[in-house]
């Protein structure tokens, strides 16, 4: 397939279009347990803490499955791995919702259906597109983080009604078959590993790349890579960016409606945090791939910092949604950068292992968030614990994002190679 943009449409395209529809259901799967949080505790008896605990165990599993899923997509291709993630899925849940012992239901909510998610999450998304993608890079995987803040503005809501209307059981498994019948075709009919040789480029970008291959540097091996700086700053902005995530997925809601705000108005405002995202994708991708990526990940941990503060002091619902739209407009930038700037650091060879490696921090934060957001209120009474402490740590984020090269893709080993 010629990769002329313009041209002829670029296969591409539909391969991002696909991973964001895979990505809105398993992400909202995954971040949208607001709306069963309180409908689970009461049925199955467990408390806040006990519950928290599981979630965050999930969470946990979910960031150990990550790398896994990297590895699995590099060894054995993208398409075996949506579908074994699909299939664990479908068992995971089936098997969640017939049992009511919180060993079992550990194994089945905490692990099994982790390990299905983390399996059709963009981290098992992000090699193929990080391959398919050179000039439009940024684009494209800002076009794919679209596809989990759709996740968050679309399955949270419709998960409350759900929920109200049929009860947590049937809603879990109804979003559970939903992933499985989108997750089978677009595995088997528009996930292709292998793109054109030239990719996205244009004809003489294409041109240039060839006549300058010899002169490029090689990739660094995996344990070079995690010797580097660059890494490790990465992954502690993903870890700051899982706690924000997961503390308002799992206790953004219970948290607005101990402040005295309704049911559809605080799953509203989740929902509006997605919706916001999605505008705020197609300008941050477009400025990605024109303006210093380290700069822009710096401003969107300092964004959403401050908006956590402005969460917990809105007083009335104008300032919620207001709030809300704000941090929606850079709530995709962490994940979507951080993908971005590894494959350009060390090349989509190795960007699946490294993300799946970098987003465990993210699931770590998440787990803390899970936990202590139910914990903090129990102990405190308060949720200023959770909420305050979410906001520093991601303006600490902000800091260090700054500390990121300006161009990632000197970290590279010299090609012995291009000496001679």
């Amino acid at each position: 397939m010629r990769s002329e943009i313009g041209t002829r449409w670029y296969f591409g395209w539909n391969i991002v279009a696909a991973a964001a529809v895979l990505t809105l259901l398993s992400t909202g799967m995954r971040l949208g347990m607001g709306p069963y949080f309180l409908p689970m505790a009461h049925e199955l008896g467990f408390s806040r803490t006990l519950l928290s605990a599981i979630m965050a165990g999930a969470m946990l599993c979910y960031g150990i499955a990550l790398p896994l899923a990297g590895f699995l997509v590099a060894r054995h291709g993208t398409r075996k791995v949506l579908l074994a993630g699909a299939a664990a899925v479908l068992v995971a849940s089936v098997w969640a919702v017939n049992t009511r012992e919180a060993w079992s239901f550990l194994l089945a909510f905490g692990g099994l259906l982790s390990v299905g998610l983390a399996f059709t999450s963009p981290v098992a998304l992000t090699p193929v597109i990080s391959r398919w993608f050179v000039r439009r890079r940024g684009m494209a995987l800002f076009l794919l983080a679209s596809g989990s803040m759709a996740g968050i503005a679309v399955v949270t809501p419709l998960a409350t009604l759900a929920v109200t209307l049929f009860g947590w059981r049937a809603s879990l498994l109804g979003f559970a078959v939903l992933l499985a019948a989108c997750t089978i075709p677009a595995a088997l009919f528009v996930i292709r590993d292998v793109p054109p040789v030239s990719s996205d480029l244009l004809p003489e970008e294409a041109q240039a790349q060839r006549t300058h291959a010899a002169t490029l540097p090689q990739p660094l091996e995996p344990m070079e890579a995690l010797r580097t700086g660059t890494f490790w700053r990465i992954a502690f902005g993903l870890f700051c960016c899982g706690f924000s995530m997961q503390l308002l997925g799992t206790h953004g809601m219970p948290m607005l409606m101990d402040h005295g705000f309704g049911p559809f108005t605080s799953s509203l405002t989740v929902g509006l945090v997605g919706v916001a995202a999605i505008a705020g994708t197609v300008l941050l991708g477009g400025m990605s791939d024109r303006i210093p990526r380290r700069n822009l990940l710096a401003a969107v941990y300092v964004v959403r910092g401050l908006g956590f503060f402005a969460l917990v002091l809105a007083g009335s619902v104008l300032e919620l949604y207001l709030t809300a739209t704000a941090m929606g407009l850079v709530w995709a930038g962490g994940a979507a950068l951080s993908a971005v700037i590894l494959a350009d650091a060390y090349g989509p060879r190795l960007v699946g292992l490294l993300y799946g490696l970098a987003y465990f921090g993210h699931q770590v934060g998440a787990a803390l968030a899970s936990f202590l957001g139910g914990w903090a209120y129990e102990s405190f009474g308060v949720h200023w614990a959770a909420f305050g402490g979410c906001g520093a740590l991601l303006l600490a984020a902000g800091l260090v994002a700054l500390q990121l090269p300006r161009r990632a893709t000197h970290l590279m080993a010299p090609n012995p190679a291009a000496a001679h």
